[in-house]
């Protein structure tokens, strides 16, 4: 057997850190990438779950899911990758995303709170 043919059989393999590809690992990751698009496409064109927040939730649930799946098997992201830097830049932009989108609600939030004005349903119709 090649070395090359050796290499490529194999599952991931840690040397000196770095994480190696193997074409079982990206056909693993092409086949739940599809599953984890068919379903919430499926669940939504079906009408299966009625109530539209928990459908939103549902999606950002797989959403969620098939992020994590792409960075372990085509970005070969782990906790041993580069010493350990790659995951804690992710945690850190993680970090980052949720106080930037959880500022922005409460801002936008308490905009609308405060700075739109109480108006009763006939008073909006009567509005020019």
């Amino acid at each position: 057997m090649s070395d090359t043919h050796h290499h490529i059989e194999h599952a991931h393999h840690e040397e000196g850190g770095h994480a190696h590809a193997t074409v079982r690992g990206y056909v693993t990751g092409f086949i739940l990438s599809v599953i984890l698009t068919a379903i919430p496409f499926w669940l939504i064109m079906g009408k299966v779950i009625a109530n539209p927040g928990t459908a939103a939730a549902v999606i950002l649930a797989f959403a969620a899911v098939q992020i994590l799946v792409h960075m372990v098997y085509f970005l070969h992201m782990n906790t041993k990758s580069e010493g350990g830097w790659n995951m804690l830049a992710l945690i850190f932009t993680l970090v980052l995303v949720v106080i930037t989108l959880a500022g922005s609600m409460w801002v936008m939030h308490h905009m609308n709170t405060n700075m739109m004005p109480t108006m009763s349903a006939h008073d909006m119709r009567n509005m020019p």
